[in-house]
């Protein structure tokens, strides 16, 4: 027999707590269904410290260009943010299309006194949770595999997912736009994959041509690995980080001004 549905209690909740419901139910569904996540969040990032970190870097000598590390220490939280990044780039594609097409989820929300603007903010909430769990869960693989050069590789995390929102903010914008799969594929060709090859995660960004440079420049990905990796190696300077971090949360805000326009524009019952 079907349980009977629990009757409604009348009461408007607040921006909060409207918010987390929306969570909530992320979390609901993550919990039954994480194994389908778990080789993209948790696997890949380690394969990849692995493969470069042990493979390659076992033919590059430390020097002034690694600070005096070993390759693998050198690249263990600039992976980090690497794989915080495109991990919320997928968390702010197909998911994110998922509830407006597919489960029509963010509709059953929206009939309730749950406001467009407050999925959205849920949203945002849920992929920077999961950033997190999965960042934590690097640095412990990545301390047992002797990746980390001390405990400053902590301070990495929070910088790390700031990074991954900044970008995450407009993506799920965009994703919000969509009424198909078929932008997220130009997304991952032409601007994830150029961004995490030339943003100075494998090798210092004066490598590259002077003309190449100014691109990565603009990436939220240079930013947080330049983060990341001065709180790793204690080498971060309080100028450089303020500029780092104000680019970042201009750039998440622009995202958080047109996620909730296109949520409002999509979800207007």
């Amino acid at each position: 027999m079907d349980a009977i549905p629990s009757r409604s209690t009348g009461v408007v909740v607040g921006p909060v707590r409207a918010v987390m419901l929306v969570v909530e139910k992320q979390w609901t569904w993550y919990r039954r269904n994480w194994r389908s996540t778990a080789i993209s969040s948790f696997l890949q990032p380690v394969l990849f410290l692995l493969a470069m970190g042990f493979g390659f870097g076992s033919q590059v000598q430390p020097g002034a260009v690694t600070g005096g590390h070993s390759y693998l220490v050198y690249l263990a939280p600039a992976l980090l943010v690497v794989t915080t990044v495109q991990n919320a780039t997928w968390e702010s594609t197909y998911p994110v299309l998922s509830s407006f097409i597919w489960q029509k989820s963010y509709w059953g929300a929206v009939v309730t006194p749950v406001t467009p603007a407050q999925i959205f903010y849920a949203q945002l909430t849920w992929i920077g949770l999961r950033l997190v769990s999965s960042a934590l869960v690097y640095v412990a693989v990545a301390a047992a595999l002797g990746a980390v050069g001390g405990p400053g590789v902590l301070l990495a995390v929070p910088f790390a997912v700031l990074a991954g929102l900044a970008f995450a903010a407009p993506v799920v914008a965009f994703s919000a736009t969509r009424d198909g799969a078929e932008g997220f594929t130009g997304l991952f060709r032409f601007v994830v994959i150029p961004m995490t090859l030339f943003t100075g995660a494998f090798f210092p960004i004066t490598q590259l041509p002077g003309w190449l440079r100014p691109v990565a420049w603009v990436t939220p990905m240079w930013h947080g690995v330049e983060l990341a990796r001065g709180a790793a190696f204690g080498t971060l300077r309080l100028v450089p980080a303020l500029g780092h971090i104000g680019y970042l949360l201009v750039m998440g805000a622009v995202g958080v001004v047109l996620g909730r326009k296109y949520f409002r524009r999509r979800l207007a019952v």
